[in-house]
């Protein structure tokens, strides 16, 4: 048979002191977890906010250093970019230079021409050509007038007539013969007289009976129409 349990005052009390000091410690337990609720939530937030800033921080040092970069890549082009329009305009210019020097190379070497040219023209006119005053001078010149008015005659036969008629004496007279006779004497290096030489005159030179070249060159003149040359003739004429 069951024994039967008698519950005293003291038991009730003690009981009462538990029942009091489990609900202490619930309402303590309790509590310290609504406590801890909240700083875990803090300390959440505070991480996620690090995080946060962390990740700007990241963005924004990505950001500048792509805009650096872009910067750069920019400098490098335009940099480039100078560079080929420097060395376009560099050989430009060479060429351009080259050009200039060849034009005033060549607008040199034409004004030197043409001052060579002038210079050879004045010579030319300015410079005639010179004989000797004497009888190889006389009878040269006398050529060289013979030979533009197509009169035929060589230095040996006008020097040989020359010597027989007057000895080179360009003043030699014939007061005696026949011509002096009729008042028309033979003067001259080729002892002519004067309707002679006034109708066989040649242009170009003195009208002088006695200058050695008008001489020369009407007696030739002379002899060429009636002998066909000077040169034909070896006695008195």
């Amino acid at each position: 048979m069951p024994r039967t349990i008698r519950i005293t005052r003291s038991h009730k009390l003690a009981t009462a002191v538990l029942v009091a000091a489990g609900c202490v410690t619930a309402i303590a337990a309790t509590g310290g977890q609504s406590d801890a609720q909240p700083a875990a939530a803090k300390t959440s937030i505070a991480a996620e906010k690090v995080a946060g800033v962390s990740t700007a921080k990241e963005a924004a040092a990505k950001k500048a250093a792509q805009e650096t970069a872009a910067k750069k890549a920019a400098a490098d082009a335009a940099a480039a970019k100078k560079a080929v329009a420097e060395r376009k305009a560099a050989a430009e210019k060479a060429v351009a230079d080259r050009k200039a020097e060849a034009k005033k190379a060549a607008e040199k070497a034409r004004s030197e021409k043409q001052a060579a040219n002038r210079s050879t023209e004045r010579k030319a006119v300015a410079a005639p050509k010179q004989y000797k005053n004497n009888l190889d001078g006389w009878i040269r010149e006398s050529l060289d007038i013979m030979k533009k008015k197509n009169i035929p005659g060589s230095y040996e036969g006008l020097h040989r007539n020359i010597m027989r008629e007057s000895s080179g004496n360009p003043n030699a007279v014939n007061d005696w013969d026949i011509n002096a006779q009729n008042g028309i004497p033979s003067k001259g290096l080729l002892q002519v007289i004067q309707p002679t030489f006034d109708a066989y005159h040649v242009n170009g030179t003195p009208k002088k009976l006695t200058d050695p070249v008008a001489n020369i060159t009407a007696a030739a003149n002379y002899a060429a129409d009636k002998y066909g040359s000077i040169d034909n003739v070896d006695s008195a004429y």
